[in-house]
């Protein structure tokens, strides 16, 4: 009998989280699960990686008779590299993040340890999605993102992603998406990014918090442009970050300060 795909999950928010129990049900219709994910909430995290604690994998009880679930006491990235190396049997014909609590758009993406998992996944040559609502609600509704999630997650499936390609999946929240748009990451940053506070004793401490600024809200280009607009978006991701289109331009001023 010819094996079913195997698809390995993970997430940010945890292995407790509404999003990856969600998330593991939907991929189970398409092969088999084995979740793989954080033991706490590891948000921000980017592509960090465990280099001086001791890593721990516990088993926990399956969800369904496909769908086997385990936890770690690292990072999203973690997660993914001791999948491979301590919990999987073979490799995996897909990976799969999130759904994570809360947007990935813009320049969320660098932050995210929901795509960290996803970009971790593409180095090492693994069709991978990282798939979030923007709801940083614990009881947030997933379900009118199951049939556009069921689909994405077929056709990457079963047609693979361009050679250093990940995708960046984000969903509005409070509706059913009114479509799939295929764009780029708005240009955007973070503005006043902590409140101060003080102790009983006086003394200041600082917790992050923040304000997302687009710099390009009209551009139809975006993803933020269109998750606005009740849609959800994909956004093509490449882990190499080398910018090719530069290299004349620095070496002419590396050539300069030389000569």
């Amino acid at each position: 009998m010819e094996k079913r795909p195997l698809i390995l999950i993970t997430n940010d928010d945890g292995i407790g989280s509404k999003g990856i129990i969600h998330l593991a049900r939907i991929a189970a219709t398409l092969g088999d699960v084995v979740v793989v994910a954080p033991d706490a909430a590891q948000s921000g995290k980017s592509s960090a990686i465990t280099a001086n604690t001791p890593l721990y994998v516990n088993a926990h009880s399956p969800i369904a008779d496909n769908i086997r679930m385990f936890s770690t006491s690292g990072t999203p990235v973690d997660c993914v590299k001791l999948a491979m190396f301590a919990v999987l049997d073979r490799r995996p014909d897909l990976l799969l993040s999130g759904i994570n609590h809360g947007s990935n758009a813009g320049v969320n993406n660098i932050y995210s340890g929901t795509m960290g998992a996803a970009m971790e996944g593409c180095t090492i040559g693994i069709p991978s999605i990282g798939y979030s609502l923007l709801s940083h609600a614990s009881d947030a509704d997933f379900s009118p993102l199951t049939p556009f999630i069921a689909d994405i997650t077929a056709r990457v499936l079963s047609e693979g992603l361009p050679e250093g390609i990940c995708l960046n999946v984000n969903f509005p929240d409070g509706c059913t998406p009114l479509g799939m748009k295929v764009v780029r990451a708005a240009r955007s940053h973070w503005t006043e990014e902590y409140a101060t506070y003080a102790t009983p004793h006086g003394d200041s401490f600082y917790w992050l918090t923040g304000k997302l600024h687009n710099d390009e809200p009209d551009n139809p280009e975006t993803d933020e442009y269109w998750l606005k607009r009740q849609y959800g978006t994909i956004v093509p991701i490449r882990p190499d970050q080398s910018a090719t289109d530069a290299l004349g331009a620095v070496s002419s001023i590396v050539s300069k300060s030389q000569s």
